[in-house]
């Protein structure tokens, strides 16, 4: 679903994807929506809303066609299959009795690990009780029994965390449904990046770095319907420590990709257009409990500010969850959940914006759908929240600092007519190496739109001034009247030819060297090249 000068389009072209403000993939059922995700330019709630109905409707025929399919091949009838074996006796005797003890242990409000460790002494005490009441079990009985009940218990805690939201209003860590966590942020805690910060919302935290380079650092997409550059990188890294873990460090997962390219999709859209730079955030997750991909949001924004970039506007995020037990009309809507609220609840619906609107967002549900009261709810609880998350990141950086750190690559950008491109580049790059040499200066040139785009980096500003000077001389054209210093490269017994420009070679007449006639060019006192020698 994309939005296009204010009209929604179904299933866009790639023309079509570059004039639009939404790009949204949107999945339902006939009745429900049950995923969204996509980016958007800055737009409000209710047009993200208008856009999942009008998404809705189109995905509503095709429901029908496949349920009509269904019908017509005589596979309409859905078949139960369990093949799980459960002693229920045991599954209410775990519920009559570790259900109040959760319960309570949900309305303490304590932090992660406690929680964590109060939930487990529950169920172990559980486990003993059971093992001396059933003493006669074999070793592979008990092991067995201790299974179900750790199935059991799971499903009584969920219970539990779902009600005391639901009949009180408090949640796992002592908040309401409406509360944010405590935010504290930090800019440049690191000396060598070109931009750091430290973004830490409740027991969620991450260290975020922002490096500057130049034309040749961009990323190469070749893909099968794509093949294009992006000056835009952002890598989230989730080590195993940041979750009380320790394991060894595996590849590149599922949430790296997921939530890398959620929060690379919020941040993108902010950086100018004719910003000469090619910029890449790495967010480092130190601490996890709940929407730390929505930390990254956060923590690059500060990076980049932190940096210089120019950003058009600061982003924040947040991730919404729900509690909604079927066949009951009461529900909650939850701010900034945390990990055990994403893990036990029904929804998980992250969005970022910027003040003006939204300019990412990705949805997953656990029930069998929401409705738009609900979305319409969700959508307003996370605004809120967002520009509270957004005050707060900004009593530590307002805006972009004005000028660059020392140690961040200057760059020179500039145009230049397409026809000296190759003068510039010279046979075999002779030219551009040998200007890269003498000046220690990094030189990229490229066609675009009929012209040489230039971009010209040093760390300073002497050897960018060198070169630069050095490629205007190179496409600078010569003008009748003017005076240039030249350098004979050969001679002829008609005359010298002389390089007046870098690249530009004329010739000098004999007749033109001096005022009195000359016999050879010799008498000019100009040597000879094997004289020379």
């Amino acid at each position: 679903m994309a939005r296009i000068d204010g009209e929604y389009v179904i299933n866009p072209t790639f023309e079509q994807l570059e004039k639009a403000d939404m790009d949204l993939m949107v999945g339902a059922t006939e009745e429900n929506i049950m995923m969204v995700e996509g980016e958007m330019d800055e737009v409000p709630e209710s047009a993200l809303l208008e856009a999942l109905k009008a998404a809705h409707e189109a995905i509503k025929p095709m429901c029908r066609l496949q349920k009509e399919l269904s019908k017509e091949l005589g596979t309409d009838v859905k078949r139960e299959y369990c093949h799980e074996v459960n002693d229920e006796e045991l599954r209410q005797q775990v519920k009559d009795t570790c259900y109040q003890p959760c319960y309570e242990v949900t309305k303490q409000g304590l932090e992660k690990h406690a929680r964590m460790d109060a939930f487990e002494a529950i169920r172990e005490n559980f486990k003993e009780t059971y093992a001396a009441a059933h003493a006669d079990l074999t070793p592979e009985e008990l092991e067995e029994k201790n299974g179900l009940i750790d199935k059991y218990y799971h499903d009584v805690e969920k219970d539990a965390m779902r009600r005391c939201i639901l009949d009180e209003g408090i949640r796992l860590d002592g908040r309401k449904t409406t509360d944010i966590r405590p935010i504290w942020c930090e800019v440049d805690p690191l000396p060598g990046p070109h931009g750091s910060s430290i973004f830490t919302r409740g027991e969620t935290q991450s260290l975020s770095t922002c490096t500057l380079g130049t034309k040749l650092d961009e990323k190469m997409v070749d893909d099968v319907l794509d093949k294009s550059y992006m000056r835009f990188l952002l890598h989230y890294n989730f080590p195993p420590f940041s979750t009380g873990e320790a394991k060894a460090q595996r590849g590149v997962g599922r949430r790296e990709i997921g939530h890398g390219h959620l929060a690379w999709r919020g941040l993108k859209g902010q950086l100018p257009k004719d910003f000469p730079y090619t910029v890449r955030i790495v967010s480092d997750i130190l601490e996890s409990n709940g929407s730390s991909s929505m930390a990254t949001v956060c923590a690059g924004t500060l990076a980049l500010m932190d940096a210089g970039v120019p950003i058009k506007a600061p982003v924040s995020g947040i991730a919404m969850g729900l509690i909604k037990n079927p066949g009951e009309d009461k529900y909650a809507v939850l701010s900034d959940i945390l990990g055990d609220e994403d893990h036990l609840g029904d929804m998980d619906f992250k969005t970022t914006g910027t003040l003006k609107g939204l300019t990412a967002t990705q949805m997953d549900i656990k029930c069998d759908g929401l409705s738009y009261e609900i979305l319409e709810k969700a959508l307003a609880q996370a605004k809120a929240g967002r520009e509270h998350i957004l005050g707060e990141m900004m009593k530590t950086i307002s805006e972009p600092r004005a000028d660059y750190k020392p140690h961040v690559p200057r760059i020179v950008a500039f145009e230049i007519p397409k026809e000296f491109i190759g003068a510039v580049i010279g046979p075999g790059g002779k030219i551009i190496q040998g200007m890269q040499e003498d000046t220690g200066a990094t030189i990229t040139i490229d066609e675009e739109d009929g012209v040489g785009k230039v971009q010209v980096s040093a760390p300073n500003k002497e050897s960018i001034d060198a070169a630069v000077a050095k490629i205007r001389a190179i496409v600078a054209i010569p003008e009748v009247g003017e005076v240039y210093d030249a350098k004979v490269v050969s001679i002829m017994p008609y005359g010298c030819f002389v390089e007046f420009m870098p690249g530009k070679e004329g010739l000098l007449h004999i007749s033109e060297i001096a005022w009195k006639r000359l016999e050879n060019v010799e008498e000019a006192g100009i040597p000879r090249r094997e004289e020379r020698e």
